[in-house]
């Protein structure tokens, strides 16, 4: 699955910068989620933004998916806050 979306900041007690995953591909992953959620919702997902790819979870938050961009991948593809880079997903096993 591929998408662009804006990195955002999170300031909560452990900040962080996310994506959210547009309306059209959270339904998709709400409708996989029985089948790949470890918890809380969950998702494991392999990302892939330039040349970057890692692993990681997405969680939901308001009626859609937030993925994680950690710090590694925004400084190799020289990323920042408001920047829209093109994400792809791919669902992964938890196990």
């Amino acid at each position: 699955m591929e998408f662009s979306g804006e990195i955002w900041y999170w300031r909560g007690p452990a900040p962080w910068y996310f994506i959210t995953v547009p309306d059209e591909e959270s339904a998709y992953f709400e409708a996989e989620s029985n089948f790949v959620t470890y918890g809380w919702g969950m998702i494991p997902v392999t990302a892939e933004i330039g040349a970057s790819v890692w692993d990681t979870s997405m969680f939901p938050k308001d009626g859609r998916y937030i993925l994680p961009v950690k710090a590694a991948v925004r400084r190799a593809e020289d990323l920042d806050d408001g920047d829209v880079p093109t994400v792809r997903l791919r669902l992964r096993s938890w196990t």
